[in-house]
């Protein structure tokens, strides 16, 4: 069984991995540097320690968008404005506090995590309890939760200037990789940890799969459905934590804009059904930071900023063909067909 499982997710890593190669590839073509990173002012600086900073906030994002996809069937695309407002929170805390010191940054943190998790609740609520479609549900945050967070932010955009803050999101003295980069592998340590020792893997597949056969077994469809999303609203608040600290100021119209459909997407690359059931949180990380490669890789071919987006609609529209049941019900047909009686046996079965 343990060689089955891990077979699956061998297969689930495969299309990650493999959109990951042919973007490196095309990398090296372009310029053999590619891989090549120096030491400014006591940071590790290049392509790819400039990939792992920039996803910093998608990998976390992508993270708890394949929690809520794998329960209700369905993604949140008010991930962006939940970060926003969540950002907002933890500036006005380090804004009213005297002086800003690690107690008051942490005292930030956790009352960002708070209205997260709110967040988070609210649309869990909208979806599990009220049984709203999850697109449907957090329109209603993306709709106006850039507003929410401008009005937080007292119709300003607020400055950090900030050592700490700077820090957070820069370079901290004596330690060579960006902090992003560690706060993410922190983070996804500790998702791991979780689904190591919990049974939230179980739970929430089970919930994915067949909410009737769930509750059979003793497990609450509409509790797992909501836990998914306060997840989401915590994986919201450390994202904007991040982001906040990297950019210095709270920009409510512009931080993590459209970030909600790099999340899915990421989802998606991962290996992950859209449509619920099981998952594969590896499979989405590798998404994330291929996303990210993938946005820096056009700018490298000199494709303009705008042009971008629709090279990445093209991209998810070639993604989901290839995704698609019918194409692979086609393909394992092919494969049987190949496994039972080889070319020959194939040819005469397209004749019959």
């Amino acid at each position: 069984m343990n060689k089955a499982l891990h077979g699956r997710q061998g297969t689930h890593l495969l299309f990650p991995l493999s959109i990951l190669g042919i973007l490196v590839v095309i990398n090296l073509v372009k310029g053999a540097d590619y891989f090549s990173v120096s030491l400014i002012n006591g940071a590790i600086y290049g392509n790819i320690p400039n990939i792992l900073f920039g996803a910093s906030e998608l990998v976390i994002l992508s993270i708890g968008m394949t929690f809520v996809t794998a329960s209700s069937r369905g993604q949140d695309i008010s991930v962006g404005v939940a970060a926003a407002i969540t950002s907002a929170v933890f500036v006005q805390v380090l804004l009213r506090a005297p002086e800003i010191t690690p107690p008051v940054i942490f005292e930030g943190f956790l009352v960002s995590c708070a209205a997260g998790m709110l967040i988070g609740a609210f649309n869990g609520s909208l979806v599990a309890v009220f049984k709203v479609q999850p697109m449907v549900a957090t329109l209603i945050l993306f709709t106006a939760g850039r507003s929410i967070s401008f009005m937080i932010d007292g119709k300003l955009s607020p400055v950090l200037a900030n050592e700490l803050t700077s820090r957070i999101g820069g370079v901290i003295p004596g330690i060579p990789i960006q902090t992003p980069i560690i706060l993410t592998a922190l983070f996804i340590l500790l998702i791991a940890l979780v689904l190591k020792v919990t049974n939230l893997r179980l739970y929430v597949e089970t919930v994915g799969i067949n909410e009737k056969a769930a509750r059979l077994n003793g497990i609450n469809p509409v509790a797992m459905k909501f836990l998914t999303y306060v997840i989401l609203g915590f994986c919201c608040a450390a994202a904007g934590f991040i982001a906040v600290c990297k950019a210095g100021r709270h920009d409510s119209v512009n931080i993590l804009k459209f970030v909600e459909m790099d999340a899915i997407l990421a989802v998606a690359i991962g290996g992950n059904a859209l449509s619920g059931g099981k998952f594969s949180i590896a499979g989405s990380v590798i998404g994330a930071y291929t996303i990210e490669m993938l946005s820096r890789t056009l700018l490298r071919l000199e494709v303009g900023t705008e042009t971008i987006k629709a090279f990445k609609a093209v991209f998810i529209i070639i993604l989901m063909v290839v995704s698609s049941p019918v194409l692979r019900e086609r393909a394992s047909r092919v494969k049987r067909a190949l496994e039972t009686g080889g070319l020959q046996g194939l040819l005469k079965k397209r004749e019959a």
